[in-house]
């Protein structure tokens, strides 16, 4: 092999340097574009009615929902039960979720205000303290969900928008991610009271 003529290898060596750079500022582009919002609760200060989430979730409240794919694909139903009473300086609340395929899960919170406009929660499938803001009529909530208990690697990110409306039904946005990239949607109908909801399965 004579000066200024690069061997087989070498071209092999710098086509897969070209992809790996390629692929490292396509995934820096996704992780940073996926991470960003245009939308702060704070942009819905003063809307009616105003949502204080711990009086709406005191006493019985039920709801319906379903879970799509990061392409908006219907993926599974579900509906929960959810009871909350106070318990010293804090809600619990819990929940009780009922997925058409006869799955079901319980998740107990302990909710409470921190500040104004502020709310802490924990949870027993919920890692480190979920963190909620309210302004107007929204509520955004947001926590690291344990898909496995004891297992980091499962962890995914939980972000919620909750929104009262004036009939005194919620209507729930969440978005389901991991390492900021968007793995799941969930939308989500809460209503006060024990109302009797859709059957979605087993």
């Amino acid at each position: 092999m004579g000066p200024g003529k690069a061997g087989p290898s070498v071209a092999v060596a710098t086509g897969v340097t070209i992809r790996l750079t390629l692929l490292a500022a396509a995934l820096s582009l996704l992780l940073t574009s996926a991470g960003c919002t245009s939308m702060a609760p704070q942009k819905f200060e003063g809307a009616v009615p105003a949502f204080d989430p711990i009086s709406f979730f005191e006493g019985p409240v039920r709801s319906w929902g379903v879970i799509e794919s990061r392409k908006g694909n219907p993926r599974s139903r579900f509906r929960t039960e959810v009871q909350g009473q106070w318990n010293g300086p804090s809600l619990t609340l819990t929940q009780h979720f009922f997925y058409e395929d006869g799955h079901k899960q319980d998740r107990v919170w302990q909710v409470r205000a921190a500040g104004p406009h502020r709310f802490e929660a924990t949870a027993n499938d919920v890692a480190g303290t979920a963190i909620g803001v309210a302004y107007g009529n929204t509520f955004f909530w947001e926590y690291t969900l344990a898909l496995r208990p004891g297992n980091p690697l499962m962890n995914v990110r939980m972000h919620h928008w909750m929104y009262l409306q004036s009939d005194g039904t919620m209507t729930n946005r969440v978005r389901v991610t991991k390492l900021g990239i968007t793995l799941a949607r969930i939308t989500e109908h809460f209503q006060r009271g024990e109302a009797v909801m859709p059957s979605i399965g087993p």
